[in-house]
């Protein structure tokens, strides 16, 4: 036992003598040459990383901060991009404010910018069919705006113009060295951009943007200097102080562990830097005289009705028959694609569509039509594109007996007791879509080519062949897919025709 612990001292004193040398030599290398910190910062790896640092000359500093005095949402996650509740109608402020350092932007001091304030979509599929989506909402509510600026509240701002086609801007110019505030008033609520299901739907989120603008050369507000934006969703008067209210109350249910996974709520929304909003004058030109309103929460629907100087359900009203051309085939190319959409009112689609051949269009679903073009015009493209047409409320049939006298055929029908003589009838259909005597003289005059104006009166040959004259009341009370033979003489006084049911 003493010879092993004596082995041990032995090996623990000979590893702590060559431990002791070999530390002396690195105390000597240091000793024999000056260190200098520099020549390490000199080694090729660390002048990369310091490459790799921008300047702080070069730090990106925005010219204008816009800020809204409106409390962000607490129930928002950390990463997430803050969420405020405005309520409808009513007036907050936004703050402009200059966020220049001195020397920055020279070319602006003393002058006046141009800021354009706009409440536009946060969701893509809508800024797609935003002018479809801002058509109706003006369809239902006929000169109301979707953002106003409250002007009396407003400070610095003037020159302020709302233009009537773009119902959700307002823009004005504005000094940036003086105290601006625009007040604005969003009269849009959220829910009315949801298509109706069962209530209780969730609102969909819209974003305010503000972009600013300096003069050029030309005397235009058109060089872009700033754009900034932010989340909101608006709520009926008082229901945005509700929802707070409740996001609040959710947030102090938490535990702290979870509540370290939300933002706090803070008293003002400050607009966050992003793109310039997208000047597409040609977004806003529709080329239909009446515009079909394709209000997707509108709770009246819109369907495709034909042309009422139409004889047949399918008939467009551009004076050609309905036959294989109207029909959309997968073999059409993007140009034809693009007249079969002008031909059947769906021009405000054709940017959307302008890549799409027959093929591509006729792949989507009721489901795909339904979300891009919203539910109105996406029911009416997906029935356009199968050839679904309205079913008409009324259906007769109508042959005009042979071109001869009614006399001689009176004396005829008299003498043999037979009227049909071998001939063969063909008669023509007569879709009504409304029950008018008007309707059924229009349809008529069509299908026979005689001028609408014309036509005196259309009688229904009665009992003991009496002529009772066509009313609505009788229209009313045909029966569908009823049979007539139709005669035309002339009237007594030599102008115009006369039309008898038989």
């Amino acid at each position: 036992m003493a010879w092993v612990l004596k082995m041990d001292e032995v090996i623990e004193s000979g590893l702590a003598h060559d431990f002791d040398a070999s530390l002396s030599g690195i105390g000597q290398e240091l000793g024999a040459s000056a260190y200098s910190m520099s020549d390490v910062l000199a080694l090729p790896i660390f002048k990369q990383e310091d490459s790799s640092l921008p300047p702080e000359s070069e730090t990106k500093h925005p010219p204008f901060q816009y800020v809204m005095c409106a409390a962000t949402s607490p129930a928002v996650k950390l990463h997430d991009e803050t969420l405020t509740y405005l309520n409808q109608g009513q007036s907050y402020e936004i703050r402009m404010l200059d966020n220049r350092k001195i020397g920055d932007m020279p070319e602006i001091s003393g002058k006046l910018v141009k800021s354009i304030i706009r409440v536009v979509f946060h969701d893509r599929r809508l800024q797609y069919t935003e002018h479809q989506q801002l058509e109706g909402w003006k369809w239902n509510r006929p000169g109301d705006r979707l953002l106003d600026l409250d002007i009396p509240m407003s400070v610095g701002v003037i020159d302020i113009k709302t233009n009537p086609s773009q119902l959700n801007a307002v823009e004005f110019l504005w000094d940036p060295e003086k105290r601006t505030s625009a007040f604005i008033q969003v009269h849009c609520i959220s829910t009315e951009f949801t298509p109706r299901k069962h209530g209780g739907e969730k609102g969909v989120p819209f974003r305010i943007q503000v972009d600013t603008f300096k003069q050029t050369e030309n005397g235009e507000y058109t060089d872009h200097l700033h754009s900034a934006s932010c989340q909101i969703k608006v709520f009926k008067p008082k229901g945005a102080d509700r929802k707070q209210k409740t996001d609040r109350e959710k947030m102090e249910k938490r535990t702290a562990h979870e509540k370290e996974k939300y933002q706090p709520s803070y008293d003002t929304t400050v607009l966050t830097e992003c793109s310039p909003w997208p000047d597409t004058p040609t977004a806003f030109v529709n080329n239909s005289p009446t515009p079909t309103p394709t209000f997707t929460s509108a709770q009246h629907s819109t369907y495709s009705v034909p042309d009422s100087n139409s004889s047949s359900p399918n008939h467009q009203g551009d004076g050609t028959s309905q036959g294989s051309g109207d029909q959309l085939h997968p073999s059409a190319t993007i140009q034809e694609t693009q007249q079969w959409l002008l031909k059947h009112r769906f021009s405000t689609y054709t940017r959307l569509f302008s890549n799409f051949s027959g093929a591509d269009l006729l792949k989507l679903t009721r489901e795909d039509l339904v979300q891009i073009c919203g539910p109105a015009d996406g029911i009416r493209l997906y029935n356009a594109l199968k050839s679904r047409s309205v079913r008409p409320r009324l259906t007769i049939y109508v042959c005009q007996e042979p071109l001869r006298s009614i006399q001689l055929e009176r004396q005829q029908d008299a003498t043999n007791g037979d009227n049909s003589n071998g001939a063969i009838y063909v008669y023509h259909a007569i879709y009504l879509e409304e029950m008018a005597a008007s309707e059924v003289t229009r349809k008529l005059a069509l299908v026979f080519n005689i001028p609408l104006h014309q036509i005196n009166q259309v009688y229904r040959q009665g009992p003991t062949g009496i002529h009772i004259l066509v009313s609505d009341q009788m229209v009313q009370n045909f029966q569908d897919e009823s049979c007539f033979l139709v005669t035309i003489i002339k009237a007594e006084n030599g102008e115009g025709f006369h039309i008898i049911l038989k």
